[in-house]
């Protein structure tokens, strides 16, 4: 006894119907060049963005002033960096004045390391090794760990002669 739903030799098959084939639609071929509808919105999109960069403020903190705020924010640094490596490391307020260092170095080069007229400068030059050395020396070993002198010594040089270099307008 074979099931009516198994195929064996001697069942007679029934003939598939026809699948029905439906046409192809084919999209509208794209025009040779953009319509009128493309065009316009891309004039649109371009002109509001152009309007609205004229428009806006441009921040101070983005880009770097004139010369003389170079000079006096670079002083600032210099003075800051002298005054907390001379802190004694039993100083109560050694964290807190390398914390105001790291912020104060931060913004510095945040400020003037994009500015490609600065970046050949030697006080630039100068300034920007000595923190990365002093930022690297607080960073790997803390707040309170004081500076090697062979270090500290290195530091203080940079710092001479990024001064001499900022006061011979370089």
């Amino acid at each position: 006894m074979s099931s009516p739903t198994l195929l064996t030799p001697t069942s007679n098959l029934k003939p598939l119907l026809p699948v029905p084939v439906k046409p192809k639609t084919t999209a509208a071929a794209p025009p040779p060049h953009p319509s009128r509808r493309h065009f316009l919105s891309f004039a649109a999109v371009t002109t509001t963005t152009l309007s609205l960069s004229t428009l806006l403020p441009l921040t101070p903190a983005a880009f770097a002033a004139d010369d003389e705020e170079y000079v006096k924010e670079t002083s600032d640094v210099i003075s800051k960096v002298r005054s907390t490596i001379k802190m004694d490391k039993n100083d109560p307020n050694v964290a807190t004045a390398v914390a105001e260092l790291r912020d104060t170095s931060n913004s510095w080069v945040a400020k003037y390391r994009r500015e490609k007229s600065l970046l050949g400068r030697a006080s630039f030059r100068e300034i920007y090794s000595a923190l990365n050395a002093v930022s690297g020396h607080y960073i790997s070993f803390g707040p309170t760990a004081p500076i090697p002198a062979k270090r500290k010594a290195r530091i203080l040089e940079e710092m001479d002669t990024a001064e001499k270099a900022l006061l011979r307008g370089r």
